[in-house]
């Protein structure tokens, strides 16, 4: 019998085999909490709350890792992007090392990231990606990301020389690679953190120090030729812009501020929501006139009461299948507003997201550019439904859009191909909690 390939010599034969671009990950020594006070440091993602929410929290909380991802909700009478407030995330995060509440790990590792919660168990691997994987789309993304999140995260990982919050991305499983990693925690294994999310999950995460074991996953991803974002679109391209501005200034860009960290989760182990929609004026339109307006591309039946709805409206009027549905709240009522669907169309154009932007956002009301119009808002998907009503209800926005889930199939599908779905299209699941795991660079 031969000897057994080693790892550059799989990863070579693979290559000159199939001639694909295959993933890379890297191992990190990571900055985290010590177990005993690892409920107390992580925090909910920053852009699952606003600042005023994330102000309330750090009251309740000081040792909330939000003082770090939003450093703005301490500073209520700065300007957000202000130098000021990221230079603060800064020296937060080197408060929390100087005071003993976050250590470095002593070597490289990779670290299982695993939540409970509503039943679901949800296990990604948490490890450090290439930058130039995700120039070359290697790293495929399916999302528009927006200008001001996307400036707003370069500057702040340029601040703290950190990722702190994980990029969630998924990986078509051949089979074998998340029963391996699954495997890896037993009845006996005792997580290195373990911490009770807002919305109840439970959020543990376990460190692979044995390089016999970080050999193996690193030998099971060679047959992985591509890496689909999830959740951290602006995260992502934020860390890209440093790597470039680095090169552009003339500076060393390689080592670890070329990569970023991120937690993968096989494709069919995941969950979507839809991402609502709030506009915070009507144009020229009364709540009369734009129903009458929007009558033109859907047809707008009252729905009734969604108070047992938590996350999605179910449809009830017209099924999906043949539908594009979307639920409007406007002027104390929801409505549900279908069209039929358009077998010919093009899969990015047969989205409910598009239509809604082509007809509606667009369309009547003049949003062009659902990057960057600051009359258009988003809402996350695990928000309850009530949130929408509240915002409308306290005069914060004229309208909402409450939408559908996408399959992941159709995500994966689209992004294979080169597609850009409008921003804040998805809202995966799991939501990973920030200050658990932290990526540093020099």
């Amino acid at each position: 019998m031969g000897s057994r390939p080693t790892l550059q010599n799989r990863f070579g034969d693979v290559h000159n085999r199939w001639c694909l671009v295959l993933v890379k990950i890297y191992r990190f020594a990571g900055v985290r909490p010590d177990r005993t006070i690892a409920r107390e440091i992580a925090a909910v993602p920053y852009d699952v709350v606003t600042a005023d929410e994330a102000r309330a929290l750090i009251a309740k909380n000081p040792k909330s890792f939000l003082r770090v991802s939003r450093p703005d909700a301490e500073m209520p009478d700065v300007p957000p992007h202000d130098p000021r407030v990221y230079r603060r995330a800064g020296e937060n995060f080197a408060a929390l090392i100087s005071q003993g509440l976050m250590q470095k790990d002593a070597t490289p590792g990779m670290y299982l990231y695993r939540v409970r919660q509503n039943g679901d168990s949800f296990l990604g691997l948490c490890c450090c990606l290439d930058v130039e994987d995700y120039r070359n789309a290697t790293i495929r993304r399916h999302e528009q990301t927006r200008y001001d999140k996307e400036e707003d995260r370069t500057l702040h990982i340029e601040a703290t020389r950190t990722h702190n919050g994980p990029v969630v991305l998924l990986y078509r499983d051949t089979g074998s690679i998340f029963s391996f990693l699954n495997g890896l925690i037993t009845p006996a294994t005792v997580p290195d953190a373990e911490v009770r999310g807002e919305q109840g999950g439970i959020h543990q995460i376990f460190r692979i120090a044995d390089p016999a074991v970080l050999s193996r996953i690193e030998q099971q991803f060679l047959t992985v030729s591509s890496l689909y974002i999830a959740d951290g679109h602006h995260r992502a391209k934020a860390s890209v812009n440093v790597a470039d501005r680095r090169i552009a200034a003339g500076l060393p860009a390689d080592g670890e501020v070329s990569r970023f960290m991120g937690v993968m989760f096989a494709q069919d182990r995941v969950r979507i929501h839809g991402y609502s929609r709030l506009l915070s004026d009507l144009g020229t339109y009364t709540p009369l006139t734009f129903l009458d307006a929007l009558a033109k591309y859907f047809e707008v039946t009252p729905y009734g009461n969604v108070r047992g709805s938590e996350y999605n409206i179910p449809p009830k009027i017209k099924k999906p299948e043949r539908y594009h549905v979307v639920h409007m709240y406007l002027a104390g009522r929801w409505y549900e507003c279908t069209r039929l669907l358009d077998k010919n169309a093009a899969p990015l154009d047969a989205l409910d997201v598009a239509v809604l932007q082509t007809y509606v956002l667009e369309g009547l009301l003049g949003i062009i550019d659902p990057r960057g119009d600051a009359r258009l808002q988003y809402l996350g998907g695990a928000r309850p439904v009530a949130d929408l009503e509240k915002l409308v209800d306290l005069g914060k926005y004229q309208l909402a859009f409450a939408m559908q889930p996408v399959k992941v199939g159709t995500v994966i599908s689209i992004a294979d191909a080169g597609g850009v779905m409008p921003p804040k299209s998805t809202w995966f699941e799991p939501k990973l909690l920030s200050g658990l795991v932290v990526h540093t660079f020099d």
